[in-house]
């Protein structure tokens, strides 16, 4: 901890939420003669790079000041009156819950920003792209930062039309209408929630959370709080998304650029996933304890429901797309968080809170690898890519190769990386749930569960088999075609007269690319090595959390 007074920590707070706004504001104007580089599109790339490096280093200086023996205790907190009528404040804070997040989002948006510096997807103007990003980004981190439920609205819906955009203008094939399944999905979750935060705003007097999560519900009757979990938990499972609201994020996913896709695994998901542990735990905990079997029931299919899915298109003749694949991943792994939640213990909300963050780093960098593989061959396509002979990027892209096994065994929760604690954790908090609630219904679900990282294992090493693996020397049917395509990969020799085909040659892993992956395979490594770097912080803010502000 480096010591940093309350002032400077206000305004750092403010910075990260604001800039991001006023940086997208900057994005739109004319760049300055001096420093539009080589061409137009540089400059403004280059601000966007700019931006997120200049966010993601006051977010880290935030946690260099950051009070790490009071985790429980929001820090750096703003509290201004904003709309009186309605007792609206603009009320920033972070505590052990949201600063992992709001470090996790600002890098992964500076990665993102590195990585379309080099490899801007295309579409419309560069200049639309970095202010749409940046608009996404200061809601993300709005999210991750207020204390009222309006502002707390304001900002969940704030990232909406960026990710529309992104994915309607940037994305691949299928892109139009994979973004309006997108904005009708999560639209009308939004529409209900906004009932339930009304509900709880009106019926306590106030909308600020952190006065809620200490009266810990004891203004609501036990109706209202019924309501309010079953509005509140209908929105955020959408964007979580739950099962069996997860329709829309394979089609996302898939029509996505991969900076899109990295951002709506890494970031957004989370914010469905923070919503239960900040508002609903504290603020309904007669409502959760109801619904928390039902939630747990969910979350037990999705875990299992998502690896049957991606186990069937990682199989052979399927025709499945590797984006799709991981999306399908990301409804079984944020089933574990939803898990957690369920269980309603600090061990369970713990494992939620640490598989949140181990899933933004390990799927982030999931879909930047699968980008990658995509720009060289030309297709997503698990049978194209595995042909007669495999992709063999062992022999032809041995870095890459490394880095997508890497990848695949720390999603699969492989011991002593990131991926394992967190589902162990939601696993040990399904063992024994809080007091009254049935706990041979949740060992049912940790069953489930335990099922569903075999499944996860079994999947994610077919794919490392048929991505990974085959003969380097032959040259599959599709490589000359998707070499020309991508630009990244060229068929080298030419054919004999007796008709022998020529060996691929791949481009391994770039600078660029290492400079965006790196930190995301260093930090699932640490997190893994040294879980109390994370669960230090998150253990006391859950302790107090669940016990109402009490602890």
């Amino acid at each position: 901890m480096i010591d940093i007074s309350p002032s400077v920590m206000q305004f750092l707070l403010a910075f990260v939420v604001a800039a991001p706004l006023l940086g997208a504001a900057a994005a739109l104007l004319p760049a300055p003669p001096g420093l539009k580089g080589k061409s137009p599109e540089q400059a403004v790339l280059r601000h966007g790079v700019t931006v997120t490096g200049v966010i993601l280093a006051a977010a880290i200086a935030l946690a260099l000041g950051f009070d790490h023996d009071a985790p429980a205790r929001f820090q750096a907190t703003t509290d201004i009156s904003w709309i009186q009528a309605l007792n609206v404040r603009i009320h920033l804070g972070i505590d052990g819950i949201s600063l992992p997040l709001l470090l996790m989002t600002a890098l992964l948006f500076f990665l993102c920003a590195l990585y379309s510096y080099f490899k801007l997807p295309e579409g419309p103007s560069p200049k639309a792209f970095v202010a749409l990003l940046l608009v996404l980004e200061s809601g993300t981190l709005a999210t991750f930062a207020v204390l009222d439920l309006l502002l707390f609205f304001l900002a969940f819906e704030m990232v909406l039309i960026p990710m529309y955009f992104l994915i309607a203008r940037w994305g691949g094939a299928q892109r139009q209408a994979a973004a309006w399944k997108f904005i009708l999905y999560t639209l009308l979750g939004s529409v209900v929630m906004l009932l339930g935060l009304l509900l709880i705003g009106l019926n306590s007097g106030t909308f600020d959370m952190v006065a809620l999560a200490s009266d810990n519900g004891r203004e609501l009757s036990h109706t209202t709080q019924l309501l309010a979990v079953l509005s509140i938990g209908l929105g955020l499972a959408v964007k979580t998304p739950m099962w069996p609201l997860h329709s829309w994020l394979p089609d996302a996913h898939t029509a996505a650029p991969t900076v899109g896709s990295v951002l709506l695994a890494g970031v957004l998901l989370k914010m469905g996933t923070y919503g239960f542990v900040r508002i609903l735990l504290p603020v309904t905990p007669d409502g959760m304890a109801t619904f928390a079997p039902y939630l747990g029931a969910f979350a037990a299919v999705g875990i299992v429901y998502g690896s049957l899915a991606c186990l069937s298109l990682a199989r052979k003749g399927n025709k499945g797309d590797l984006k799709r694949l991981i999306a399908y991943s990301s409804v079984g792994h944020m089933g574990f968080v939803l898990l957690g939640i369920a269980s309603m213990t600090p061990t369970g909300v713990n494992g939620a809170l640490f598989a949140n963050v181990a899933h933004g780093l390990i799927t982030g960098l999931l879909f930047f690898l699968v980008g990658a593989l995509k720009d060289r061959y030309g297709t997503a396509d698990l049978d194209t890519l595995a042909g007669a002979t495999g992709a063999a990027l062992y022999g032809r892209a041995p870095r890459l190769g490394a880095f997508l096994a890497f990848a695949a065994v720390a999603s699969l929760g492989l011991p002593g990386l990131a991926g394992f604690w967190g589902e162990m954790l939601a696993l040990f908090g399904a063992f024994d749930p809080a007091q009254g609630l049935s706990r041979p219904a949740f060992l049912t679900y940790m069953a489930f569960g335990a099922f569903g990282t075999l499944l996860t294992a079994a999947y994610l090493l077919i794919v490392v088999r048929r991505v990974c693996m085959g003969d380097p020397k032959a040259l599959p049917e599709h490589g000359s075609r998707s070499a020309s395509a991508s630009g990244s990969a060229s068929a080298s020799g030419s054919a004999s007269a007796s008709g022998s085909a020529p060996a691929l040659e791949l481009a391994d892993i770039q600078r660029y690319e290492f400079a965006a992956w790196t930190p995301l395979v260093a930090l699932t490594v640490l997190a893994g090595l040294w879980p109390a770097v994370l669960l230090g912080l998150t253990d006391p803010a859950v302790q107090k959390l669940l016990a109402g502000g009490n602890a």
